[in-house]
């Protein structure tokens, strides 16, 4: 099952995806299930696969605009150098814990809104990522049984300022300017991707492939990375948590790729879908 988040005219709602187009549940649901964060919160995933039984949708896909898949979430949890390529290609050392930063809800927008460059830097750079959706909130959670706690997976562009990135050995200020993370284009519930480590996963940029990898190739799953962060914050329903980035960034190129304005940026993830931004400026 898919779920999105999406503004119709002047309204905010979600809905399943089916074929080309979207059950509107905010019509179908009781009040209390107003966003997807409240199903995940009251564990409705069954009401809904109720509620969308026979369903043929209220809106083509093509007609909405989406939100990013969570637009609430409590935290966003990134993760960085999680990926051996992407570790050799920065020059830096393998560390024995994963090494965390945060990212803000204004910082992301939907499938196929403008990712907006800021005016203070040219220098906006894509990174792929899967993304995993908290589902049962915890505290200590073991890997052993940390993806029961996942309730699906998405797409994530982890847009990075770099220049801003760098002003200190702390990143957290490239990560979090306003609309520069795609998140999308919807979730993917976990029952149809039961093993996550599988995935393939991409970036184009104007249709060339930048990055290329597979989950398989992460330092840290995602199982060991929700076992890690739990440890130290108690996860609530809607959290995200952003696995890291293969090799093939743009700031370590020779010459350096960053995104420019008028360019056309598509994150992919095997089983989950195609995440598509063009790339404005800030106004």
């Amino acid at each position: 099952m898919k779920l999105v988040s999406y503004r119709m005219a002047d309204r905010e709602s979600y809905g399943a995806v089916v074929g080309d187009s979207v059950v509107d549940l905010q019509t179908r649901l009781p009040k209390t299930h107003r966003t997807i964060r409240d199903v995940l919160r009251l564990n409705a995933l069954d009401e809904v696969r109720l509620a969308i039984e026979g369903q043929t949708g209220d809106y083509s896909l093509s007609d909405i605009s989406f939100l990013p898949v969570i637009p609430n979430p409590d935290k966003i949890l990134a993760v960085a150098l999680n990926y051996d390529d992407h570790i050799a290609e920065t020059g830096r050392d393998k560390t024995a814990n994963p090494a965390w930063f945060i990212r803000v809800a204004a910082s992301q927008v939907g499938h196929r809104q403008p990712v907006i460059m800021p005016k203070v830097s040219d220098n906006l750079d894509f990174e792929c990522e899967l993304a995993a959706i908290i589902g049962k909130g915890g505290h200590a959670i073991s890997a052993a049984s940390a993806l029961q706690h996942v309730a699906g997976y998405s797409c994530y562009l982890d847009g990075s300022v770099r220049d801003w990135q760098r002003h200190t050995r702390q990143i957290t200020a490239g990560k979090n300017f306003n609309f520069t993370g795609g998140f999308g284009p919807w979730l993917v519930t976990a029952d149809e991707i039961p093993d996550p480590q599988v995935l393939d996963l991409s970036t184009r940029l104007n249709g060339n492939v930048m990055q290329q990898g597979n989950t398989r190739d992460m330092v840290f799953s995602v199982a060991e990375l929700i076992e890690y962060c739990s440890t130290w914050t108690t996860l609530e329903p809607g959290d995200v948590i952003v696995t890291g980035t293969p090799g093939g960034v743009g700031f370590k190129r020779n010459p350096p790729v960053f995104m420019k304005v008028g360019d056309v940026v598509e994150i992919v993830v095997e089983k989950v879908g195609t995440l598509v931004h063009d790339i404005e400026r800030a106004p």
